[in-house]
C-alpha cells in the first residue's frame, strides 16, 4: 500500500486517493532529476536541427552568456508516457476484453492511471467525450555546456521505422547530442496521490530512452536526487542550470571554462544540483520539505517491482471515480 497513512511524509504535497477532485488545489511534489546521456541522442523539432537557446549567466562585471542545447519538454513527457503505458501492459492492468490504451489520441482508454494523471483528449466515441488536464509538469531542460561542445552534426541514412519498406532516399544530417551531456530537470506533480507519485518515480527510474529513433539512440540515465513536497513549485530548470554552472566554477576558472569543458563529472554536478535546489528553497522561503532518501528508495523499490500492479489497480478504481465527477 502506498498512501498518506503508510507514508505520512507525503501528506504535505499530495491528496489522498479518496479526496481526488476536479478542482485544483496547491499540493505539489517536485522530483529533482539529473538526466545523463549514455549514448548519442537526437532532440529536434524539425528532424534535423537541435533546439538551442541563448542564456545569460552571472551579473554585473561577471555577466556572461552561452548557448545551451535543449531537451524540449515534450521529449520528456512523450517518452515517459510511452513507458508508463508499456509498464501497465506488462503488469497486466488492461483486461482482455478491454481496448488497450495507446498514445494515439483517439485510442486512449481515458481511465487508466496514466491517462488520469498525464491527461487525455476527448474522443468522438460515446462515453469518451471528456478531456483530462495533465497534473504532471515538465519544463524544457538545458545543457550545462555550450551547444558547440555537446552537439555534433552527423551524416545518417535513416530508412524509417517500418520493418518492411519500399526503396526511398532518406539521407539526412541531424544534430546529435554527445554522450555525457547532462540536463538538470524537475518533474512536478500537482494534486497527485502518493500512488501516482510512485508511478512517476518508477517511470523516472526505469525509463532509459529519450528523443528520436529511441531504438538505437537516446540512452539516458535518470539520477533521482530528491523529492520535495509542499504547497509550491520548486525552482525552474533554467534557474537551477544557471546556478549549477556558477557553482562548478573554481577560483581559477571562468564561466566559459565550465560551459566549454570537454566533460563534467556527473557526481559533482549532482551534488551541486541538489545543493542549488535546497538553498534556493531556503533563500526564497518556499514551502517545500524534503522527503527522506529512505522513503524515496523504498517507494522506488515498490514501484519497480511486480507487486506494483496491486497498487495501480487500487489507484485505477479511484481514478475512475475521479473521472466520474465530470460526467
Amino acid at each position: 500500500m502506498i498512501d498518506q497513512d503508510t507514508y505520512p511524509e507525503f501528506e504535505s504535497g499530495t491528496v489522498s486517493a479518496d479526496e481526488m477532485t476536479l478542482r485544483p488545489r496547491s499540493n505539489f511534489v517536485n522530483i529533482l532529476v539529473l538526466r545523463e546521456l549514455q549514448s548519442h541522442a537526437v532532440f529536434t523539432t524539425n528532424g534535423e536541427d537541435a533546439d538551442i537557446a541563448n542564456v545569460a549567466l552571472g551579473t554585473g562585471e561577471d555577466r556572461d552568456d552561452y548557448s545551451p542545447g535543449l531537451m524540449f519538454m515534450r521529449k520528456q513527457t512523450g517518452s515517459d508516457r510511452r513507458f508508463g503505458k508499456a509498464l501497465q501492459r506488462d503488469l497486466g492492468l488492461f483486461a482482455e476484453d478491454e481496448d488497450e490504451c495507446t498514445m494515439q489520441v483517439n485510442e486512449m482508454c481515458q481511465d487508466c492511471v496514466d491517462c488520469i494523471l498525464y491527461g487525455s483528449a476527448a474522443s468522438a466515441n460515446d462515453g469518451e467525450d471528456i478531456s483530462t488536464t495533465s497534473r504532471v509538469r515538465y519544463d524544457t531542460a538545458y545543457t550545462l555546456r555550450d551547444a558547440s561542445i555537446v552537439i555534433d552534426e552527423k551524416f545518417q541514412n535513416a530508412p524509417g521505422d517500418d520493418y518492411a519498406k519500399s526503396a526511398e532516399a532518406t539521407i539526412r544530417e541531424p544534430d546529435f547530442f554527445e554522450p555525457g551531456t547532462l540536463f538538470p530537470s524537475v518533474v512536478t506533480l500537482r494534486d497527485a496521490t502518493p500512488a501516482e507519485v510512485a508511478f512517476v518515480l518508477g517511470i523516472t527510474k526505469k525509463n532509459k530512452r529519450y528523443g528520436a529513433t529511441t531504438s538505437r539512440l537516446g540512452r539516458t540515465k535518470n539520477h533521482v536526487l530528491g523529492v520535495y513536497v509542499g504547497s509550491e513549485e520548486g525552482p525552474a530548470n533554467l534557474e537551477l542550470t544557471r546556478d549549477v554552472i556558477t557553482r562548478l566554477r573554481d577560483d581559477d576558472e571562468t564561466i566559459q571554462d565550465i560551459v566549454g569543458a570537454e566533460s563534467l563529472d556527473p557526481q559533482r554536478v549532482a551534488d551541486n544540483l541538489r545543493a542549488s535546489f535546497e538553498e534556493t528553497v531556503e533563500q526564497d522561503n518556499l514551502d517545500l520539505t524534503r522527503v527522506s532518501d529512505e522513503t524515496v528508495e523504498e517507494i522506488i523499490d515498490i514501484a519497480t517491482g511486480d507487486d506494483f500492479a496491486e497498487v495501480l489497480n487500487t489507484q485505477r478504481e479511484h481514478s475512475r471515480e475521479f473521472l466520474g465527477q465530470a460526467e
